[in-house]
């Protein structure tokens, strides 16, 4: 509607953040059809996540990947959330809102139901419940209050569909099947049965302790109680680390010994390395003795 593009615009305008999509420009005019209202975006060459984890995509995303989009979908909540002059909820997190350039990087979308956080000395805002089914916090959906940690719970809802591959309601499966968060319950807390929750169509091409602590992350996410949620600032630390430990270690160089850099030095001296004048060769830094 009217009032969601208008919060669009109005939002986009300010934020500035590599993790959200900017808004090149907008368009609102009359006509015998009523206002026509356009928002221009940048150019999002790999569509949504969405699109991929439904399989939509040439190839499965791997599991590297996923979770840099997690990284950066939580990095541009982190901004939102924490990092601005005011905080703004976006209310509506969730795979179809999350845009992927063509380095598959992670940029949030569709700014019409954000909404500005609580004013300083208040815990909340009381809304009207908007949102998508199956990814909206609990209490946001008995109460109306909705807060930041409303956000973290998508969050959590958005990294078991990475995990499994499944949206976060799915009508079409056994009704024992269809809502995500109640499917994949009995299965977290069994080791052995734990892989049974994960894409097949990873074809087992992932490190399965990588996918325990993503699954524990996403559980700190879920917490019962928001105040034991984690800030979104913290979600992408516990991210970094996930990701940190799957990257080859680095070698360090060798250091030289003593004599190895002695052997050195003499060579490059016979070959007659940065040789200027007498008793100095610039070209090494060294000052050499001639006999």
């Amino acid at each position: 509607g009217h009032k969601e593009w208008i919060n669009e615009v109005n939002f986009l305008g300010v934020v500035n953040h590599p993790n959200l999509v900017k808004l090149v420009g907008y368009c609102a005019e009359d006509d015998e059809r009523g206002i026509q209202r356009l928002l221009v975006y940048e150019l999002m060459s790999n569509k949504s996540l969405e699109h991929h984890l439904l399989g939509r995509g040439k190839s499965p995303l791997p599991w590297m990947t996923r979770l840099k989009i997690a990284e950066g979908a939580a990095r541009g909540l982190a901004y939102l959330h924490e990092e601005m002059d005011f905080q703004l909820i976006f209310r509506d997190f969730k795979t179809s809102n999350i845009l992927l350039d063509e380095d598959f990087t992670a940029k949030l979308s569709d700014f019409g139901l954000a909404r500005q956080g609580p004013a300083a000395g208040l815990t909340h805002v009381s809304t009207v419940v908007v949102g998508t089914v199956g990814y909206a916090a609990p209490e946001y959906v008995q109460t109306g209050r909705l807060t930041s940690k409303s956000d973290v719970w998508s969050f959590g809802v958005v990294l078991y569909e990475l995990i499994t591959g499944r949206r976060a309601v799915e009508r079409n499966l056994p009704r024992n099947e269809q809502k995500l968060l109640e499917w994949v319950k009995p299965y977290i807390s069994d080791s052995k049965k734990f892989h049974l929750i994960i894409d097949p169509r990873l074809e087992g091409d992932y490190p399965i302790k990588s996918v325990h602590r993503l699954a524990s992350l996403a559980n700190k996410c879920l917490t019962k109680n928001p105040k034991s949620r984690p800030k979104m600032s913290e979600v992408v630390e516990m991210l970094g680390n996930i990701i940190d430990d799957m990257l080859p270690p680095q070698e360090e160089p060798e250091a030289q010994t003593e004599t190895e850099t002695e052997t050195q030095v003499a060579e490059e001296t016979e070959d007659g390395l940065g040789e200027t004048g007498p008793g100095k060769e610039e070209g090494c830094g060294v000052n050499y003795v001639r006999r």
